[in-house]
């Protein structure tokens, strides 16, 4: 019961007042099966870019963090190709930093931070966090590419006409 209600609240907050460049909703009718979208930040290679992640809440949130995973593939060392993000406010203690007090629009908003200031210290991706200390103008072109190539809505045409699909607030318009 605790658990629905904390989301039920989480998610209004999240519609009324969502952190800039961040949208997060419920898909179908459960309330434990979320997706997000996060803007790329500007000046980032993200920059343009729509990244959308599916939000699973366990059974005993607040108490275990919910599972977050990148759907968009993101080139970036603390984010793998199956979407997977390594950070510590998603983990549990004592290797974790996850508290009770923390909730989805602060972790969105960290996950949103983390794209724009990538942690290769602690990377899921030895290879691209290698790339980010020692040559990050091509870390960087990589990066722009993937975002170009998978995060970037395009304008399509149908029938003569343009189409863009947009998301606001979790409601898809064409």
């Amino acid at each position: 019961m605790q658990r629905a209600s904390r989301l039920k609240r989480e998610l209004v907050m999240l519609t009324t007042e969502p952190p800039p460049g961040i949208t997060c909703w419920q898909t179908e009718e459960r309330i434990d099966d979320l997706q997000a979208q996060i803007v790329g930040g500007s000046g980032t290679p993200y920059e343009g870019g729509v990244f959308t992640l599916e939000i699973k809440i366990p059974e005993r949130y607040p108490f275990e963090p919910p599972k977050m995973r990148f759907l968009t593939p993101i080139y970036h060392p603390n984010i793998d190709t199956a979407g997977r993000i390594c950070y510590d406010a998603l983990k549990l203690p004592p290797k974790g930093a996850w508290r009770p007090s923390l909730n989805l629009s602060t972790l969105l908003t960290s996950i949103q931070l983390l794209m724009s200031e990538p942690n290769p210290d602690d990377p899921l991706m030895a290879d691209i966090a290698s790339e980010f200390r020692h040559n990050k103008q091509l870390f960087l072109q990589k990066a722009r590419k993937w975002t170009e190539e998978h995060a970037i809505q395009k304008m399509g045409s149908k029938g003569g006409r343009e189409l863009l699909k947009v998301s606001v607030k979790g409601i898809y318009i064409s």
